[in-house]
């Protein structure tokens, strides 16, 4: 069943991004009067399809994208006859170079404001909520195995990132962040300024949730929450509300010390130095075999939660969906000096881990959001076959009066389908090498 949510939302998000993508050839076509033949969300073979008028809709098999067949067009059909007869009025051959680049662009810029309209949305009704800045600075982080691996300590209280103030714990491992030249963190280490530098590379430690969790979070006072029946600390007469402030003469603050504290002696018993209301006493506690005394924590800082007005959201939202095409711009330029590893380079399942086994509108939106602006970006790459080729042939044939030969376009078309075959067999022996490390 899990496996069937994640390919259920993959196939589901990636329908929308593909058929508002090609929608936006289409009406940009139709607008400068081109026929348009088909239009199809996914690949052949069709599974069903109907005609309205001179175009042909459809549903292809293979769900991993779609297509719009324009009239003299030099496409991913190679309809070779159709380009050798006379030009037409209504083929995209005969428009002037202006119309045909806002055609080229018009999947572009749908996936564009997809994405912008998905992260205002999403900021406007849900805001924001994170631990922040403040509250790091006043508490510090506990420095788990990635982040004590770079110079990181439990306590650190994290001024800044490369210099600049930061708004929330996210904020320290963003690709922002990660990806910025001669990177660090400034620490205030028991009254020290320290910096502590960023490795080149480092962002590719984080390839899965999971590794998030072994970086840093923050550092927080607690009290005790509610005591199990029957546990060591319910025959010892520890009370929801109560404070521990010492466990075997270590002195207790933070819930990590209370962690470190426990460890090493399960199955034992533990002198609490515990606070009730204004008393303060000794209690003898019993620990079980998982080195707990047997009661929630309460923590005694909550995240900020923020909301936003609707012009706000906008300038939030739009600025998300910018960043996401930034840092996978700067993660592609680096991929080539060998700073990030192309084994982060994801296909559908990769996609499909992303969107995860629960299902959860937010989520889905999020990230549907995201791979938006992604496609966007991707398709705007000077590779023949994606739009981001014919633009590059469209700005040649404007600025030197030249249209390239329809025989150039076809060879070019080929070389590109082969670039993007390549690519997308390298993504999903990616992701089939994940599933085994």
């Amino acid at each position: 069943m899990e496996t069937l949510i994640m390919v259920g939302q993959l196939l589901l998000g990636l329908s929308i991004l593909v058929g508002l993508h090609e929608l936006g050839h289409l009406l940009t076509a139709k607008m400068f009067g081109m026929r348009v033949e088909k239009f199809s969300i996914g690949f052949p073979p069709k599974i069903a399809g109907f005609q309205w008028g001179e175009t042909e809709y459809s549903i292809g098999a293979i769900p991993l994208g779609g297509f719009v067949k324009i009239s003299g067009m030099v496409d991913e059909s190679m309809d070779s006859a159709q380009m050798a007869a006379e030009p037409q009025p209504w083929e995209f051959r005969s428009k002037p170079a202006w119309q045909r680049l806002i055609v080229m662009l018009g999947g572009i810029i749908v996936n564009v404001v997809t994405g912008i309209l998905i992260f205002w949305l999403l900021v406007y009704n849900n805001g924001e909520t994170y631990f922040s800045r403040e509250q790091i600075v006043e508490n510090g982080i506990v420095a788990y195995e990635y982040g004590e691996a770079i110079g990181l300590k439990t306590g650190d209280k994290i001024l800044d990132i490369n210099g600049e103030p930061y708004q929330s714990i996210t904020d320290l491992t963003s690709g922002k962040s990660l990806l910025s030249e001669n990177g660090y963190y400034t620490v205030d280490r028991d009254g020290e300024i320290l910096k502590v530098e960023i490795p080149r590379g480092f962002i590719n430690t984080f390839n899965s949730q999971e590794s998030f969790d072994k970086f840093v979070d923050i550092r927080f006072p607690f009290e005790v929450g509610e005591v199990d029946p029957g546990s060591g600390a319910e025959a010892a007469g520890l009370h929801t509300g109560d404070k521990i402030l010492a466990i075997n003469g270590q002195e207790v603050q933070y819930f990590d010390q209370l962690q470190g504290s426990l460890k090493g002696i399960a199955n034992q018993s533990a002198e609490v130095v515990r606070q009730s209301g204004a008393a303060i006493d000794t209690l003898t506690i019993a620990v079980n075999d998982s080195a707990r005394m047997g009661f929630a924590v309460q923590p005694l800082i909550e995240p900020v939660r923020r909301e936003y007005g609707v012009g706000e959201a906008l300038a939030k939202g739009t600025n998300r969906a910018f960043t996401v095409v930034i840092v996978n711009a700067k993660a592609m330029g680096k991929m080539f000096t060998g700073e990030v590893s192309t084994k982060n380079v994801s296909g559908p399942i990769g996609m499909a881990k992303i969107y995860g086994a629960e299902w959860s509108w937010t989520k889905f939106l999020g990230i549907t959001g995201l791979i938006s602006m992604i496609l966007a970006f991707m398709n705007l790459l000077p590779i023949p076959a994606l739009d981001g080729g014919h633009v590059m042939f469209l700005l040649y044939e404007m600025i030197s009066g030249r249209a390239p030969s329809d025989k150039f376009l076809e060879n070019a078309q080929k070389v590109g389908m082969v670039i993007l075959l390549a690519l997308m067999v390298f993504a999903i022996g990616n992701d089939i090498l994940k599933l085994f490390n």
